[in-house]
């Protein structure tokens, strides 16, 4: 039966994706349905004359408020498709309902660009935004080409709801920094802090991305499932004023964030600090790559090495030629330091149900993988 529980009343109880580790629960209240709303309208751009579809699955997060509850709340509607993901389902669909507003996570879009089958005609798509895991410049390269617009990035969590966006509403909307998540949706206060200290790291450092909580009326987290209190604990500075989202990145003057890599994720190389995502984002501009993922493994002299785990595209095959080719990308167009010590291919990379990356199993199977040669 209808019944009135106010913003504070129980709404999902969800958990967190499991990207780093063991997944933690979260009960969202009925108010966090309002960060959903401001993200509809502000950085999806989405309005009554829309015909949206959210490609996320509603068994996560985004799939679950981007593409059924925020639209419900707006009284919008929204498409839904049941079935698996394939290259020639979601070019129909696209076709076949107008849609005007699309949104996937960044492996949809990277899948779409990595396969054969052509663009179709008759797209009549007008905003495109992804969510999940950062987008790597190589997707906006070919949805310039190939789409004739840019995929916005956005970023949020099961904790929060989404907070940074290239917004693509008319009032919010700018030109986009390659490799920028954007800046705060309406609601939210997003700063980068000090590694160490609570203050805000200077502009264009990098530092740990927090929530200004008493700034952020949109915030309705505080804590995890009860079990989880050390976990909990961990999200918020001593202060009380920050919620930290587990993410290094950095700021620049305008406002707008650029992600470097999770916390954990981290590779300190001989003194070097490297974001793993700077070097995925050159990585997936070579032609034979289709998707990647790089880790740190132990290393007796830097402490740390770079390597890499890359997906080919259908129509190339691995060797050492490929691999020393890839490795001499990240030298001549990043840095000579940061190439990769290994080149794995592979046919898939570990990924949670809503496409993200898990780098935490892949370094657990590489430290398993270098314990056994040592033993031998």
């Amino acid at each position: 039966p209808v019944a009135a529980v106010g913003g504070s009343g129980p709404l999902v109880h969800m958990f967190t994706s499991g990207t780093t580790g063991k997944p933690k629960g979260v009960v969202h209240p009925v108010s966090y349905i309002a960060g959903w709303l401001s993200y509809l309208e502000h950085s999806l751009g989405v309005t009554r004359e829309s015909s949206y579809w959210c490609a996320a699955d509603p068994g996560w997060a985004y799939g679950l408020y981007a593409a059924i509850v925020a639209p419900m709340a707006a009284g919008i509607p929204t498409l839904l498709l049941t079935g698996g993901f394939s290259v020639e389902t979601t070019w129909r669909t696209l076709v076949d309902h107008a849609v005007t507003d699309f949104t996937a996570a960044p492996t949809v879009y990277r899948s779409l660009r990595a396969s054969s089958v052509p663009v179709p005609a008759g797209l009549r798509l007008q905003r495109a935004s992804s969510a999940g895991e950062p987008l790597t410049p190589e997707v906006n390269e070919w949805a310039c080409a190939a789409l004739g617009l840019q995929v916005h990035d956005h970023f949020g969590q099961t904790e929060l709801g989404m907070v940074l966006a290239n917004h693509h509403h008319p009032a919010l909307a700018r030109p986009i920094k390659a490799g920028s998540m954007g800046s705060a949706v309406p609601g939210w206060s997003v700063a980068v802090l000090c590694d160490t200290q609570e203050d805000r790291a200077p502009t264009g450092s990098l530092g740990r991305v927090a929530i200004d909580i008493a700034a952020s009326p949109l915030m309705t987290f505080r804590a995890y499932s009860p079990g989880q209190q050390k976990d909990s604990a961990a999200k918020f500075t001593s202060c009380g004023r920050w919620y930290l989202t587990g993410d290094i990145g950095l700021m620049d003057a305008d406002g707008d964030l650029f992600f470097s890599s999770r916390d954990d994720d981290v590779i300190i190389m001989a003194g070097y600090r490297i974001g793993p995502f700077e070097i995925e984002s050159l990585l997936c501009q070579h032609p034979a790559v289709a998707d990647c993922a790089v880790i740190a493994a132990p290393d007796p002299i830097r402490g740390e090495a770079i390597e890499a785990y890359v997906v080919l595209r259908a129509d190339h095959r691995a060797s050492a030629e490929l691999a020393g080719e890839i490795q001499q990308l990240v030298k001549t167009r990043y840095a000579a330091h940061a190439y990769p010590r290994t080149i794995h291919f592979t046919d898939d990379l570990p990924k949670t149900p809503s496409g993200k990356v898990q780098r935490h199993v892949l370094r657990t199977l590489r430290l398993a993988e270098l314990t056994a040669q040592e033993k031998r």
